[in-house]
């Protein structure tokens, strides 16, 4: 089970950077999140109810929801949404495997995770990487913009991060991450709503069929279901080795950004990538466990002990 949501989220979430790149354009970035977790929201709690698996939350567990829509279908998508605006959507993936980082540090702080050497050293690698990917850009005439795209998707991840805090807690008190979910997007579109109406942001119609069709897939399988097969690894695998897949986003998308949005590669791209990448996977590398002196060889272990251990 725990192979197919970690594969099924990666293929998604490593195409939805660029269906979020063809939404780009005269409608507002607001408006366009506002669809996205509209159409998300009220599918999703429709599925529910027909299937008989809504489920009402309790008064005490609705701020918590309210937070998790924040960090999750609201706030870190609108970072998202104008950061491509000003990077390609393959580099906005690469900054958002850092991910696993955030939530390393994150879980440190809010539940008192343990922070390791292997993690000094992935947050070193990591942000080596993505000075590496964006050296060239900030000091070109275009710097600026590349500067304000890394700074948006950075603080997305952030925001993103948090969430992952928010799910972790809900999971603990007993919330499924379905019905989190399901009612977490609908008060994330409640919330954009209300941005949109404070900010005078005018309502665009969506502007043609490709728009559409980015829409739909953001909406059903951007959100719906890989939001869903992530926050159950999050709950059954811990925060920080769920954020590993993230590892692989960038593969995808900058494979797509590359055919579709013209990205152009260089040797400090390339080693950027490579440091940013292995900066991830240093944080997941399993640890070496030194033999213990005083335990009894394997050949004087019983085989009902070795069963016992190995469980």
């Amino acid at each position: 089970m725990i192979p197919f949501l970690f594969v099924t989220t990666v293929l998604i979430w490593g195409t939805t950077w660029f269906a979020i790149a063809l939404q780009a354009g005269p409608v507002p970035a607001l408006v366009s999140i506002f669809y996205r977790f509209g159409v998300a929201g009220v599918l999703f709690v429709a599925g529910l109810a027909l299937s008989g698996r809504l489920r009402l939350p309790r008064k005490d567990h609705q701020i918590w929801l309210v937070a998790q829509a924040l960090c999750l279908f609201s706030l870190n998508f609108i970072c998202f949404y104008y950061a491509v605006r000003y990077i390609p959507s393959g580099l906005e993936s690469v900054i958002f495997s850092m991910a696993t980082i955030f939530n390393a540090i994150n879980a440190r702080i809010f539940y008192k995770d343990k922070i390791t050497k292997q993690m000094v050293l992935a947050s070193i690698l990591g942000i080596c990487g993505l000075v590496l990917l964006f050296g060239r850009d900030v000091f070109s005439s275009s710097g600026t913009e590349a500067l304000t795209g890394a700074g948006l998707a950075m603080l997305g991840t952030l925001f993103f991060s948090f969430g992952n805090m928010v799910s972790r807690r809900n999971s603990q008190m007993g919330i499924s991450p379905i019905t989190a979910n399901a009612w977490g997007m609908c008060y994330g579109a409640l919330i954009l709503l209300a941005l949109i109406t404070v900010t005078g942001t005018p309502i665009v119609a969506p502007a043609d069929v490709t728009y559409l069709g980015a829409l739909l897939y953001l909406a059903i399988f951007g959100s719906i279901v890989a939001f869903t097969t992530y926050l159950i690894l999050v709950a059954r695998i811990g925060s920080a080795k769920a954020a590993y897949m993230t590892v692989l986003f960038p593969i995808i998308a900058l494979a797509i950004s590359t055919l579709f949005e013209g990205y152009i590669w260089h040797w400090t791209s390339v080693l950027g990538l490579i440091l940013a990448l292995t900066g991830n996977i240093v944080m997941f590398a399993p640890k070496k466990t030194k033999p213990d002196a005083s335990a009894p060889s394997p050949a004087k272990v019983e085989l009902g002990d070795t069963a016992s251990a190995a469980s």
